[in-house]
């Protein structure tokens, strides 16, 4: 398959200026859970970052719907893979906007994962219904596991997790991009499955 091809099938990959690597945003209307919480004051997804500023360019949006319908397609998963190895990045964000949708659609990021075993995974997620067994996870991929309230305890759900905090109240291991310019720079604990918990400012 020629990258070309794949990105017909896939569209294209999306390149967060805050991270070292690539990701694959979905619109986060369409997200399941999130959907829920972000009408629910004091959750993560209530004023959703992903629903706003560059977020809602019109050029952006489309991309995003273009991703999201692409999922039905059935070489989805191969042009994936395909688009991930012919960057050579070492690192791969699943979803700076948007989340899982199904349990179809994790099995789907699983076998991509094994497929590109060059690169590190990160998907965090409040889909709870759609985690899949934990032995089915590459090792290459850590799924982080989102916790629902602002401030509130790490989900106990799941291995690995994070959570959204105001200033002064940390869990775990604590995001440093707000004092690094808004990026990871040399940070890659959101990769690293001996943090159990990163914490992430409220924005």
């Amino acid at each position: 398959m020629k990258t070309s091809e794949a990105i017909k099938i896939t569209h294209t990959l999306s390149k967060p200026s805050k991270m070292p690597g690539f990701s694959y945003g979905l619109p986060a209307l369409e997200c399941k859970t999130g959907s829920k919480l972000r009408k629910v004051p004091g959750t993560p997804c209530y004023g959703c970052y992903a629903l706003k500023g560059c977020y809602v360019f019109p050029d952006v949006k489309a991309a995003q719907y273009k991703r999201l319908r692409a999922l039905a397609h059935d070489s989805w998963t191969t042009a994936m893979a395909h688009q991930i190895n012919s960057k050579r990045s070492k690192w791969f964000r699943w979803h700076d906007s948007g989340d899982v949708q199904s349990l179809e659609h994790m099995q789907k990021i699983l076998t991509v994962c094994r497929l590109t075993p060059g690169t590190r995974h990160w998907l965090p997620t409040q889909e709870r219904p759609y985690l899949p067994d934990p032995e089915e996870v590459p090792n290459n991929l850590i799924i982080r596991l989102s916790g629902s309230k602002v401030d509130g305890p790490a989900p106990t759900a799941w291995t690995h997790t994070s959570s959204v905090v105001t200033t002064g109240r940390l869990s775990g291991y604590h995001c440093p991009a707000p004092n690094q310019g808004g990026k990871c720079r040399t940070c890659r604990a959101c990769w690293t499955k001996s943090i159990k918990n990163v914490s992430y400012g409220k924005h």
